[in-house]
């Protein structure tokens, strides 16, 4: 192979790798603010949000393994609400960042109407204190505590029946679609 196609080829190689660097550079925009957690109903889109309601379950389910962090909202660590901020944000779609402003913000459902991506909030004490992304089947992913990584739980457990709250949707309200990206992805005024 000669220096001159050895280097036709390197060029052809730069922009998969730069492509490749890029998908692994995501990084987390800053928090929503907790003071805005009312929506508004839009009446299109509804079957791009019910894909990225699953989306947002498929994200939070790979994330098994990841230890827990309190604040946190990365794969270097989550909390109950910071799993469902990144898995939201990740499939293009806006949430409050804690739990208590995520409950606010969502649709009350019955438990046998959720579907992947819906919302189970749970109350140790008063309030709601824990959010999970429903998976199906009885099934849901979230970060429980301290010591615990994001995991995978039933709702037949004795435990979390108990501390049951709601079930909730996220719905998309007053959202514009951008063009900006290549995924045009949804933007939530919340």
């Amino acid at each position: 192979m000669t220096k001159l196609s050895r280097n036709y080829r390197l060029a052809a190689l730069l922009p998969i790798c730069l492509l490749q660097l890029a998908a692994c550079s995501w990084q987390e925009p800053a928090p929503i603010g907790a003071d805005a957690a009312t929506v508004r109903i839009s009446p299109t889109g509804s079957a791009d949000v019910t894909a990225a309601r699953a989306q947002a379950a498929r994200t939070a389910a790979q994330m098994a393994g990841v230890p827990y962090r309190y604040g946190g909202f990365t794969p270097k660590g989550f909390d109950c609400s910071g799993l469902v901020y990144y898995s939201y944000r990740k499939a293009g779609l806006v949430v409050p960042r804690t739990s208590s402003d995520q409950f606010q913000a969502a649709d009350r459902i019955d438990l046998d109407e959720a579907r992947p991506g819906d919302l189970l909030f749970f109350a140790r004490r008063r309030s709601v204190d824990h959010v999970a992304i429903y998976l199906g089947n009885h099934q849901f992913v979230h970060a429980p505590s301290t010591g615990k990584g994001v995991s995978i739980a039933s709702m037949n457990d004795p435990y979390y029946r108990e501390h049951f709250v709601a079930a909730a949707r996220v719905t998309v309200r007053d959202c514009e679609q951008s063009t900006a990206s290549s995924k045009n992805s949804l933007r939530c005024a919340y």
